[in-house]
C-alpha cells in the first residue's frame, strides 16, 4: 500500500479528522489518482465496519472515523467529480415523518458514503412525497429509511405505497432499519431488505446494486 493512502487509512480507523484530512492533502499534493485515494478510503471504512461486527468498535468509534472519513472526503469531491469518478451509486436516506431521531440515520449516511455511494440525506420527519421527489429528481437507486419508534415505523409502510403509487417503487431498492423494526416488517411491507446497524446497511446496499 502507498505509504500515503496508508496514512489516510490508519487516520480514519484512529478517528483522526485531522490526520485524514492531511492525508488526503498530501495525496492530492502528490498528484495520486483520486480514484486511488477514495478506493484507501472505502478500505478504511470496510475495515471499520469488520470491527463493529467483530465487537471491537462500537458506535462511537463508527462514528468518530467516519467524521474522519468525511473530513477528507470534503477534499476529494470535487478531484472526484474532475477525474469523473463515478459514485458506487445514490443513496436516499431519512427518518420517516413523524420520527425526530436521526443519529442512526446519520450513521447510516457516513457509512454509505464511506462504502463509496453519494448520499442525499432527506433529515428526520420525512413525509413520503419527500422520498419520492428524491427519486425523480436525485435518480437515486436505493432509498433507506429509519424509524426508532413502534408508533412511527407504519411510516415505512405508507412510504413504500406512495412509492408505488407514484409509480418509481420499480426504480429503486428500499432498505430499512431502525430498534422496532426486523427482517420480517422489511418482508410485510414489501421492501428490498433490512439491516440492523450502519455497517451492515452500506453491505446491503452494495449488494443489492450488485446481485439485485
Amino acid at each position: 500500500m502507498d505509504t500515503r493512502i496508508k496514512n489516510i487509512y490508519d487516520a480514519i480507523l484512529e478517528g483522526n479528522a485531522q490526520g485524514a484530512k492531511a492525508g488526503v492533502q498530501t495525496a492530492i499534493d502528490g498528484r495520486l489518482n483520486p480514484a486511488i485515494i477514495l478506493d484507501g478510503m472505502v478500505g478504511a471504512m470496510k475495515e471499520v465496519g469488520r470491527q463493529f461486527e467483530i465487537g471491537e468498535y462500537y458506535v462511537p468509534e463508527m462514528l468518530i472515523a467516519a467524521r474522519a472519513m468525511q473530513s477528507g472526503m470534503a477534499l476529494l469531491k470535487p478531484y472526484l467529480k474532475e477525474a469523473n469518478v463515478k459514485p458506487a451509486g445514490r443513496v436516499a436516506v431519512g427518518t420517516v415523518k413523524g420520527d425526530l431521531h436521526d443519529i442512526g440515520k446519520n450513521l447510516v449516511g457516513m457509512m454509505m458514503e464511506g462504502a463509496g455511494f453519494e448520499v442525499i440525506d432527506l433529515g428526520a420527519d420525512v413525509p413520503p412525497e419527500k422520498f419520492v421527489e428524491a427519486i425523480e429528481n436525485h435518480q437515486v437507486d436505493i432509498i433507506g429509511l429509519s424509524a426508532l419508534l413502534t408508533t412511527t415505523m407504519q411510516g415505512m409502510k405508507t412510504t413504500v405505497e406512495a412509492l408505488k403509487a407514484a409509480g418509481v417503487r420499480d426504480r429503486v431498492k428500499v432498505i430499512i432499519g431502525g430498534a422496532p423494526v426486523n427482517e420480517d416488517y422489511s418482508l410485510e411491507i414489501g421492501a428490498d431488505g433490512y439491516a440492523a446497524d450502519a455497517s451492515r446497511a452500506a453491505t446491503l446496499a452494495l449488494s443489492l446494486l450488485l446481485h439485485g
